[in-house]
């Protein structure tokens, strides 16, 4: 029992969700007879409920996914682990799959009524009551534990992430793989800034508690606009920013025009309509405070020339919309 309490203890020690989820399944790999165990991510992609490694147990090394969800090459769809399936559609605890020389137990992580991750545990024999009894119990500390982390890192009146953990979710996104080149056709991540149009206004005229349930309710259409894998913060007032995953230009500007549609055509309790302006611009080349200033640049110039649009940093660049002058060695907008 004492070495599980170490292992435990050090796997509370963590303040991010990827070292704790390799710590976890580090601490499982130790309780004996266990001979695989991996950490699955469940995420929707094209409506349809995907599931793909993130971390994972090899010749006794635990190793971490390099792709994001949308582009890894070893996701499938749930459908394909038909017992895990059956166990997600149910809201079930748990999942097991028995063979002559493999037996695998699954064990579903949820975060707000979804289904977000998901523990494999595989050996050689079967689980004994004792086995299942252990490794519940470690499941739940984890799942505690990934919930108190996550609380840390919402919003608390949107549910949103916050401002805090952006550099992080930052880093993950632009260290994911993409396709060579700059095309148009070219795959890659995209930072948007999106500012609701006069809400000082709202603040005015119908008080703070409608203003709250707008930001709300505009929440509620980032999350039904974008898609799992993508990053949506709510950086403080009326400014949201969203990191987009793995899209094309033309692909990612759809995305964020559908956004500022949903907003403008959606009825707003008393208030009536809104809108919403909003610049973005390529992650690739620059620091997180570098980008987010040029989608920032692209917002000011929207909010400027009649707001209610999206424009994007190197379209205005290349117009000759915003200038670029060199100084001390570094590109700075006026």
């Amino acid at each position: 029992m004492k070495p599980i309490l170490q292992n435990l203890a050090e796997m509370t020690a963590h303040r991010d969700h990827l070292r704790l989820e390799v710590s976890v399944l580090s601490t499982l790999l130790k309780l004996g007879h266990i001979v695989q165990v991996r950490a699955l991510e469940l995420f929707t992609q094209d409506e349809v409920l995907m599931l793909r490694p993130r971390s994972w147990s090899h010749e006794g090394q635990l190793v971490s996914s390099e792709y994001d969800a949308a582009s890894d090459p070893q996701r499938i769809p749930l459908a394909q682990e038909p017992e895990l399936a059956h166990c997600i559609a149910t809201q079930g605890e748990s999942a097991a799959r028995a063979s002559e020389q493999r037996h695998t137990l699954w064990l579903p992580m949820w975060l707000s009524g979804r289904p977000t991750a998901c523990l494999e545990i595989t050996q050689s024999r079967r689980f004994t009551r004792h086995q299942r009894d252990v490794i519940m119990g470690v499941f739940l500390v984890y799942q505690n534990y990934q919930s108190l982390l996550d609380y840390s890192e919402r919003d608390a009146l949107t549910g949103l992430l916050n401002r805090k953990t952006f550099e992080e979710q930052f880093s993950r996104q632009t260290g994911a793989p993409a396709s060579p080149g700059e095309g148009e056709d070219t795959v890659r991540q995209w930072l948007a800034v999106i500012d609701i149009d006069h809400f000082k206004s709202v603040n005015d005229r119908f008080g703070h508690l409608y203003g709250d349930e707008v930001l709300i309710l505009v929440a509620n259409r980032l999350r039904t606009q974008f898609q799992s894998q993508d990053s949506i913060f709510r950086f403080g007032g009326e400014e949201f920013v969203v990191l987009l995953r793995s899209l094309t230009l033309a692909q990612a500007r759809q995305a964020l025009e559908r956004l500022r549609a949903a907003v403008q055509t959606h009825v707003f309790p008393q208030i009536g309509h809104i809108t919403v302006s909003i610049g973005f611009a390529a992650t690739q080349k620059g620091s997180p405070v570098e980008i987010l200033g040029r989608a920032d640049q692209a917002l000011y110039y929207a909010k400027e020339h009649g707001r209610n649009q999206v424009c994007f940093y190197e379209d205005l660049v290349n117009s000759g919309a915003l200038q670029i002058k060199v100084a001390h060695d570094e590109v700075e907008l006026f």
